[in-house]
């Protein structure tokens, strides 16, 4: 939410030169009574008025960009971005990993399968998209490098954040195309925004609260929380920083997290995926202290300070990329500004090495406990079956209709029986 207010304003503010605050203020007020009213349903309406935007906006963009820009050939030569370079060949491993790991972090994915009616829907569903966001991927992100060819970025005065160079470049156009790309960037933000606060009313509300608290609390809590959130989007000097702290989090604990989703892991617990989560972090503190030879400086990793684009080892770290992120940071291999990303390789390995030393140290002191107690060893029992799809979609599948539920998933007043943390 943060990073989506940030880029918004970033974004009137280059096209208009006009304060953003205003059109944050307007997006938040508008989002929060549309989805308090509508709920998720609403936001389903607004991602297909996004989709129909991205299209639009691309269309344009391709067109006027390829009439109306001219590529001064020297900067070509001297902007040295089509050479190989270290940073490119670490992107290469970054990328894929950063966005597995950081998809499976985001809610708004999850309520979306979730929502599937089928398989088949959803295999439907995300193979279009698939295709859709590769093309849009590839023209938007190639404005960086047209951008800088242009003189656009980092203009004049500098920009000192590349991940608006694409806005940079249509400012360059006549002023209608200035205004319908503005109109269509509000409304993506909207979409995007909107996706987000829903997904933290779905979080607050039945992870946090396991739906006993009433929903209208839950939403007067994410409007309170939006008061902060643009505090916070108006101070921060990038995008790209906002998101790359989602980053560190998600390539930490995403993968310690899939391996409990394997029925054959059926061992696994939520100690190991928190102990895990929490290592990496202190892993990626670990290996800034030995890299830069000074706590300070490894410290500075977690928050992301000292750069993304630098050509030396300390790049080769936390960040993720993600088609939401299309719009405002298009220039993920060309310019931008300089945000530390600390050991992207840490994160994930230590994090898997934390969560299995806590899984080694659970089955130990549960083995020693059984023998001093005088009772069966039992942690590595497999449970009696696996929990019917009704338990997540709240509707009863064909197959599921007439049997019982039994074991780990009855409890005696007929809510779902709480899950084993240890």
């Amino acid at each position: 939410m943060v990073a989506e207010l940030s880029a918004l304003q970033q974004i009137v503010t280059a096209l208009t030169g006009l304060n953003g605050l205003p059109a944050v203020i307007v997006e938040c007020a508008v989002t929060t009574i549309y989805t308090s009213l509508g709920g998720f349903r609403i936001s389903f309406l607004t991602d297909n008025i996004q989709g129909a935007m991205v299209v639009g906006l691309i269309i344009i963009s391709v067109i006027t960009v390829g009439v109306k820009t001219d590529i001064d050939r020297d900067l070509v030569s001297s902007s040295g971005l089509l050479g190989p370079s270290l940073l490119g060949w670490q992107l290469m491993y970054i990328l894929p990993v950063a966005i597995f790991t950081n998809d499976f972090f985001i809610s708004g994915f999850w309520m979306r399968t979730f929502a599937s009616k089928t398989d088949k829907d959803l295999l439907i569903g995300t193979s279009i998209a698939t295709v859709a966001v590769a093309c849009i991927l590839t023209l938007v992100g190639a404005t960086g490098l047209l951008a800088t060819w242009t003189g656009a970025f980092p203009g004049d005065p500098p920009a000192e954040s590349g991940s608006i160079a694409f806005f940079l470049l249509l400012q360059q156009l006549p002023g209608w195309v200035v205004g319908i790309v503005l109109v269509m960037v509000v409304a993506l933000s909207t979409a995007a925004f909107d996706s987000l606060q829903s997904a933290m009313v779905s979080t607050g509300s039945n992870d946090l609260f396991r739906n006993r608290l009433g929903i209208w609390y839950i939403r007067l809590a994410v409007v309170l929380l939006i008061f902060p959130v643009v505090v916070v989007a108006l101070k921060s000097p990038s995008v790209l920083q906002i998101y790359l702290i989602s980053d560190l989090v998600s390539a930490s604990s995403i993968p310690v997290l899939v391996i409990g989703l394997n029925s054959r892991c059926y061992w696994w617990r939520g100690f190991e995926v928190v102990v895990g989560g929490l290592g990496g972090l202190v892993t990626v503190f670990i290996f800034g202290t030995i890299y830069y030879g000074n706590a300070r400086d490894g410290s500075k990793l977690l928050l992301l300070q000292n750069g993304l684009y630098a050509e030396d080892w300390s790049a080769f770290g936390i960040l993720s990329f993600h088609p939401s992120r299309t719009i405002a940071s298009p220039v993920c291999c060309a310019v931008s500004d300089m945000i530390d990303t600390g050991a992207f390789v840490a994160a994930p390995v230590g994090g898997l090495l934390w969560a299995f030393a806590a899984f080694a140290l659970r089955i130990t002191c549960q083995f020693l406990l059984a023998k001093l107690a005088g009772r069966r060893f039992d942690a590595f029992d497999r449970p009696l079956r696996q929990p019917p799809a009704s338990i997540f979609t709240g509707r009863a599948t064909p197959d599921e209709e007439g049997v019982p539920v039994t074991g780990v998933e009855a409890s005696s007043k007929g809510k779902l029986g709480k899950g084993r943390f240890f």
